[in-house]
């Protein structure tokens, strides 16, 4: 399936992102946010939440049924400087998932299925309640 203007949507909201983290010198990189240790460890959070929701988005059968939940695989930790890059490789990968699937499959996150549609809307409101935290 072609990528839809909502696939796109989410691209660029990864996209806006992951250049904050790219372009934060070290010592904002490290500065502590609500929640987080520091600003990296808050876009790492992100990344492993988008991480994970790409592989149930992979699993889901272009029928929208699951077909399967995510593996059991962490996104590492890569160091501060790398948070950028990471959060835009997954970020992309949960867009090129969902443009895969119907707006109706079924995506079987770890806490709920949801729709592909939700899926995607729920990903760009994790991504601007993490640039509002930043």
């Amino acid at each position: 399936m072609p990528e839809t203007s909502d696939e796109k949507s989410l691209a660029e909201a990864v996209d806006a992102l992951a250049d904050r983290f790219r372009a934060m010198p070290q010592s904002r990189l490290l500065g502590a946010v609500p929640g987080h240790p520091s600003r990296a460890a808050a876009g790492l959070a992100l990344a492993r939440r988008l991480a994970v929701t790409a592989q149930a988005a992979e699993a889901a059968r272009a029928d929208g049924g699951p077909d399967g939940g995510p593996a059991d695989r962490e996104l590492p930790e890569a160091g501060a400087f790398a948070v950028g890059d990471q959060l835009a490789v997954v970020g992309h990968d949960l867009a090129a998932a969902l443009a895969g699937l119907p707006g109706e499959a079924v995506v079987a996150l770890p806490d709920d299925p949801l729709a592909a549609a939700a899926v995607r809307d729920l990903a760009l409101r994790w991504l601007a309640e993490t640039a509002a935290a930043l």
